[in-house]
């Protein structure tokens, strides 16, 4: 590897050959300020907050984008240096809404944070209420140009991540804004829901819709029966949210909170996760035997269902007919729960839990009322609850650890991992084998489908025995049923795949496809921030729970099976096609 030697505010470094001044002075623990950097997407250099002065050259330069030289010698707190990051911070600041107590992001604002720590008491210049109108009209995020500092964070993951592009600047110095086209409302446009733009903007331009309110009125409401549905993501991410670690694990203790909170009943998704599995995976099966439309992609995903609804639904055959985990539960939550609770479907409320903004969307599709009322009623996100949880003095470090409560709480490790990219794939390959095959998985650990690389596609090879010939002989000679998968994460990644499908290209059986960077882990819902180096940390204790768990297949779970004994018949029966799947219908591409 080729080095390069230079001195940063007096101290010598060395690193590699093409690195920026702010990588080289990460190195020497020098924090270089920054309000469009981010690490994991595209360089853009466009706040200048992170300037500094380089000898012998007459500007100041960015360090998030200057490649550093031999011998080059860096000052990135000169006076000229501070003056200059001042009097930016203070233009940006003069066309901001004066506001922090009402915004959102009051105190987990970057804006706020490095006013702070700059020192900036007073704005020289004039105040300029830009007058900008919200968009409030999405039922998943609310934008608000006014506060935008135009960092473009947002345009880049929305072209460059998801691949969707609903977003950009127009106009030029202090005009430029950042819109959607035609200055048009994301609820118009073919905007996915996904709430990455929100999870990367450094400031309240853009948030999530908040809906605590209307938990709020429904938990003090004493007619109603309310009952909540955590993700598989949130025991891995709230205890962010209430200052814990990344990666912090507090399933137990979040099961206690929301009971303090006033729910009357404490349900895990991962259970109707299981439940996904055990009809997904028997949809897949006939699909094989049956000459289905193959490959089947999965639909657990809000936001990946409405990007193949706009950008490519001449493939919607390909998608399971299975709702998302969210949704089986309301609808089940609203049928088999109501019926044995003795509790009238109409006075159950639904919260759901959720690590994504999509899903807020996805509870309001028309065709999501299988019990003939919404399957789910409110949707908050990680973010929302934490601010709940806030509001009501609830500590999560300082409560006992509590156990869901049954039926619908009962859960499995591969309930779990759905909130991983290629979790879902995994936990359908651990009962499929098994179905398949008639014999026990030896090793539940599918590696191949792991990690955070955009794609990933494994093959997997099936045993295949007669069962009168191995009841006869066990000998008997076995054939083999092969079965290539494939995995994405972010829109961007399943473009390449959607567009090798259109080009009969892909020879997979089963893709899954998750919208956000990571799976669930990532989305547009979770803790600010949700960086890679985030997202690994909390796919790291997904996995760690799974292990831990006593049960880690889906066909295994004991309150599943009791749901087919009891109510549902058997997967894809008459009662589990009326309530657990649905359709999806081509969309405008705008």
């Amino acid at each position: 590897m080729v080095t390069v030697n230079l001195t940063i505010d007096g101290q010598t470094v060395e690193v590699a050959a093409g690195s920026t001044i702010m990588e080289a002075a990460q190195k020497l623990g020098i924090e270089i300020p920054t309000l469009c950097h981010h690490p994991d997407l595209s360089i853009k250099a466009v706040c200048r907050i992170c300037v500094v002065e380089i000898e012998g050259q007459r500007v100041l330069q960015p360090a998030c984008a200057y490649p550093v030289w031999e011998g080059m010698e860096v000052r990135t707190n000169s006076p000229r240096v501070r003056e200059a990051r001042k009097t930016i911070l203070e233009l940006m600041l003069a066309h901001h809404p004066q506001d922090c107590l009402n915004c959102a992001r009051n105190l987990n604002c970057e804006l706020q944070a490095l006013s702070q720590r700059l020192g900036i008491r007073e704005i020289s210049f004039p105040i300029v209420d830009r007058g900008l109108p919200l968009d409030e009209l999405s039922p998943s995020v609310v934008r608000d140009p006014n506060k935008c500092i135009n960092c473009r964070r947002c345009i880049s993951v929305c072209h460059e991540v998801q691949g969707v592009g609903m977003l950009d600047s127009v106009n030029r110095g202090f005009d430029t804004v950042v819109t959607a086209p035609f200055w048009r409302s994301l609820v118009e446009l073919s905007c996915v829901n996904c709430g990455q733009c929100a999870l990367v903007c450094p400031v309240g331009a853009i948030t999530e819709k908040d809906d605590t309110e209307l938990v709020w009125e429904a938990l003090a409401d004493p007619a109603k029966h309310v009952v909540v549905q955590t993700a598989p993501a949130i025991r891995v991410s709230i205890g962010e949210e209430m200052g814990l670690p990344p990666g912090t694990r507090v399933t137990k203790r979040l099961v206690a909170a929301l009971r303090r909170l006033g729910f009357d009943r404490v349900f895990d998704t991962d259970f109707s996760a299981d439940l996904t599995i055990m009809e997904e995976g028997s949809e897949l099966l006939e699909r094989l035997s049956k000459g289905g439309t193959l490959p089947m992609i999965t639909s657990c995903s809000p936001g990946w269902i409405k990007f193949i609804e706009h950008y490519y639904p001449d493939l919607l055959p390909h998608l399971s007919t299975c709702k998302s985990p969210q949704q089986m539960f309301g609808a089940l939550a609203k049928t088999y729960y109501a019926e044995k609770a003795g509790i009238p479907p109409e006075d159950i409320f639904v919260v759901s839990i959720m690590p994504c903004t999509a899903k807020k969307f996805e509870a309001g599709r028309p065709e999501m009322t299988a019990s003939g009322y919404p399957d789910v009623d409110v949707v908050l996100t990680t973010r929302e609850l934490g601010r709940m949880l806030r509001e009501a003095g609830i500590d999560l470090s300082d409560l006992p650890e509590e156990e869901y409560d049954e039926p619908l709480g009962i859960s499995t490790g591969a309930g779990a991992i759905f909130g991983a990219t290629g979790g879902v794939m995994e936990a359908a390959l651990r009962t499929v084998y098994e179905l398949v095959t008639g014999t026990e998985l030896e090793n539940l650990d599918f590696e191949d489908v792991r990690g955070m690389d955009g794609i990933k596609s494994a093959t997997v090879e099936l045993p295949l025995k007669e069962a009168a010939a191995a009841a006869e002989n066990p000998g008997a000679n076995s054939r083999t049923m092969e079965i290539k998968v494939a995995v994405a994460h972010s829109l961007e990644h399943a473009q390449s795949l959607l567009d090798k499908i259109r080009a009969k290209e892909a020879d997979f059986h089963f893709i899954e496809v998750m919208c956000c960077p990571g799976g669930c882990i990532g989305g547009g819902g979770q803790p600010i921030p949700s960086t890679n180096a985030e997202r690994k940390e909390r796919i790291r204790a997904i996995y760690e729970e799974d292990a831990q768990m006593p049960l880690r297949k889906s066909h295994e779970n004991p309150a599943v099976q009791t749901l087919y004994e009891e109510f549902l018949g058997k997967p894809l029966g008459e009662k589990s096609h009326k309530l657990l799947h649905t359709h999806y219908q081509p969309r405008e591409r705008f």
